[in-house]
Formats: C-alpha cells, sequence, structure tokens
C-alpha cells in the first residue's frame, strides 16, 4: 500500500521524440493529482538510487527495466513498466492502460513481485574483478572468434560438463523467456527460485538445457577461449573473456519488484505475448 502521497521517480529509455512525450503525458497527469509527487524524470544513467521515493514508472521497454534495476542497484523499488518497445514481458502496460487505471493504482490496488537476480562475479587473468548485477542472464559467447567454443561448468565446485557450442547462458527465471527461449530453453515461472543452464547452439545433441536451485553457485571457465570471446550480463554488458577468466553467478542479494496490476497474471502475459490461442474449437 502506498503512502498517502506515493513519490514517484518516471525512469525514461532515451530523450526520443516519442518517449519525452508519452513522459511528458504522465507527469502531466501525475502533478494534477494529490495523491502523487514526482521527483524527477531521468534516463536510466541519471538513477539516483539512494534518493526518496518509493514508486518507479519505467517507459520504454524490457531494456530500459533491466537498466534500472541495475542501476538501483542495492536500493530496489517496485517499478511498473510501460511499453514502448517491442514483446515488453516486463513492461507490460500501454501508456493508455497505465493512465486509465491510475486510480487503482494509487489506492495500492496491486502485487508486488519479487524476481530472482545474479550477481556475476568475473575474474581476470591479471586478478582484476569485476561484479555485475542482473536480472535476465549471463552469457559466455564465442562472439568475435567466430570458432567453436568449450565452456566449462561447475556447480557449487563440482564439475557438471563441458558444452561445445555457440557458447552457454545462466538465466533466471524472468531471462528464461529472453535469449535462453531463443535458445530452446525452457520457461520457468517468473517466481521460481532457480536457474536455468542453456547452451547456444550445442555440438553435441545430447548438451540440454539443465534447471537448478537458486542458491548454488555457477562457475564457467573456457580455456581454449579465443580472442572475440565475450562475457555479456543481461545483453548490455560486454566484457572480452579471456582462456583463463573465470566467471562466477549466484543469487544476488537483492529481488526485482515488478508491480502486477489484476489482469496481468504471468499466464495471461505469456498467452498475450506468444499468442497462445491454443488449438482451433472442432
Amino acid at each position: 500500500m502506498p503512502p498517502a502521497t506515493a513519490q514517484i521517480l518516471i525512469v525514461i529509455r532515451d530523450q526520443s521524440e516519442r518517449v519525452a512525450r508519452v513522459a511528458d503525458e504522465i507527469l502531466a497527469r501525475l502533478t494534477a493529482q494529490a495523491e502523487w509527487e514526482v521527483v524527477g524524470v531521468v534516463t536510466t544513467d541519471q538513477i539516483d538510487s539512494r534518493a526518496e521515493f518509493s514508486l518507479v514508472v519505467a517507459v520504454g521497454g524490457d531494456g530500459t527495466i533491466l537498466r534500472t534495476c541495475r542501476q538501483l542497484g542495492q536500493w530496489q523499488r517496485p517499478v511498473i513498466g510501460i511499453n514502448l518497445g517491442r514483446l515488453g514481458f516486463l513492461t507490460d502496460l500501454s501508456p493508455d492502460e497505465f493512465l486509465q487505471r491510475l486510480p487503482e493504482i494509487a489506492r495500492g490496488d496491486y502485487q508486488i513481485a519479487s524476481h530472482l537476480m545474479f550477481s556475476c562475479r568475473h575474474r581476470h587473468a591479471d586478478g582484476s574483478v569485476e561484479t555485475h548485477l542482473g536480472l535476465n542472464e549471463v552469457a559466455l559467447l564465442a562472439g568475435g572468434s567466430l570458432q567453436l567454443l568449450e565452456v566449462e561448468l561447475s556447480i557449487d565446485g563440482e564439475r557438471v560438463t563441458s558444452f561445445r557450442g555457440d557458447g552457454l547462458l545462466i538465466s533466471t527465471p524472468v531471462g528464461s523467456t529472453a535469449h535462453s527461449l531463443a535458445a530452446g530453453g525452457p520457461i520457468l515461472r517468473q517466481d521460481l527460485e532457480a536457474f536455468v543452464v542453456t547452451p547456444v547452439c550445442p555440438h553435441a545433441l545430447t548438451d540440454r538445457p539443465l534447471v537448478d536451485g537458486a542458491e548454488c553457485t555457477y562457475t564457467l571457465r573456457a580455456p581454449t577461449a579465443h580472442p572475440g570471446v565475450m562475457l555479456v550480463v543481461d545483453g548490455q554488458i560486454k566484457t572480452p573473456f579471456a582462456n583463463a577468466d573465470v566467471a562466477e553467478i549466484r543469487r544476488a542479494d537483492v529481488s526485482f519488484q515488478l508491480v502486477r496490476l489484476r489482469g496481468h497474471s504471468y499466464y495471461n502475459m505469456l498467452h498475450r505475448k506468444l499468442g497462445w490461442a491454443g488449438h482451433p474449437n472442432g
């Protein structure tokens, strides 16, 4: 339930004309009502995660959500996504529907779904370490090497196997409908506590997706990696990965908080976004 006056941060994808027009319309509606206090309109790289606000309205696509929750870092807030992109698994509301449903949002007539996030620790051969927070997936990809990539997977310190192909994905349930789905991985319900390991174009027919627990630590190595191999976080952070590098993926200390309105259940969303119309009757 939001406070009597909810403090709103509007986060926009970019400064393009279309996004600015929608943001201005939302800003005008919110500032005209006593229930709302808009503390700012910012792009994702301008987010001050420690500022005072209780709700984020993200205007763009799922990429805007991914950047927003990463910028929020250890100070996650509930996020409402307004879709100006394509599919919009996370940005599920149109601008018109958001404006129409403002009264129920003001009443707190919604659910907040907490979703698994991950921390990816990339240890370089020179001893330096980068740590990234993410929501969708970590991808270790052959990329510009243009050669078969062998990825060694260990879970909780136990060697599982090695995968030869175009790469390997470690995805959250939210990320299971992104790159992992395109690579033939399963769809996981978004509130599951699990990761899915999905090979990308594997060379062996027996290499299949694997689902394991959210409390596990997933370690990736590529001992024969050629120049051009990349470690990619949420499709947005891209770092070269050398043959002596190590990536460790584990559950983050924080969770992504997604606002779900009535009529926007998970399976309802899949039905609409994936065209699950079912078989014709008769």
